[in-house]
């Protein structure tokens, strides 16, 4: 059976307002240069660890910033979201093909599940896997290598579906076929140069991508 593994935010849900709300109010309670929401889309996707390093200087606590991020996007921003249209139904078509769905996100799991239970998703997933609060699986290549081992998954037969260029890189590095999500946050150039096997405008081409990579990936390989 084939295996499906998707991006959480800016694949499955446009979470950006939680996001970048809770992003601008940590650097303001840490009295940091706090960007327009306009300039902080590409915010959405990477560990808040990765991201927060862009902003904080020597003088500055990491966790701290961390710490404050979580704290209000917990209380203010979990549930300011909305499943992309057309990704319920693509959901169900790619369960039924059929295929094993996954939910593989750099989130924090448990932050990642309440997302999934509260736009009411759970049915189409197997699983859901994301990062803990210390940043074990923060990188999505070393998220997707313990998929695998504890699903015996087969790369061959496997695709990743997400709207950044660390879902592109982090599939590659598996041997895992890649199709990029354009209604997300990744543009066509940055999901490209990142090895993407094909770019889908919008979740309702997306199984007849996803049947057209699988395939091509399988005979490829033999």
């Amino acid at each position: 059976m084939f295996s499906v593994l998707l991006d959480l935010d800016g694949t499955i849900v446009d979470s950006a307002p939680g996001i970048i709300g809770s992003y601008q109010h940590a650097l303001r309670c840490m009295g940091l240069e706090c960007p327009p929401a306009s300039e902080l889309t590409w915010v959405v996707g990477p560990p808040s660890r990765r991201s927060f390093t862009k902003f904080i200087g020597p003088d500055h606590d990491l966790e701290e910033a961390v710490q404050l991020y979580r704290s209000h996007y917990e209380a203010n921003g979990l549930f300011d979201c909305a499943v992309y249209p057309g990704m319920r139904e693509a959901s169900a078509a790619l369960a039924a093909m059929p295929a094993r769905l996954f939910v593989c996100t750099p989130k924090p799991l448990g932050f990642a599940g309440r997302i999934i239970e509260h736009v009411g998703l759970a049915n189409p997933f197997e699983r859901i896997y994301g990062a803990d609060l210390e940043g074990r699986f923060d990188d999505k290549g070393i998220l997707i290598d313990h998929i695998i081992g504890v699903e015996q998954i087969d790369p061959q037969r496997t695709v990743m579906i997400g709207d950044r260029a660390s879902d592109m890189l982090a599939a590659s590095r598996h041997e895992i076929a890649a199709i990029g999500a354009l209604w997300g946050y990744g543009d066509v150039d940055e999901l490209t140069e990142a090895g993407a096997t094909s770019v889908c405008p919008s979740p309702d081409d997306l199984l007849a991508h996803e049947g057209d990579v699988l395939r091509a990936s399988v005979d490829a390989r033999g």
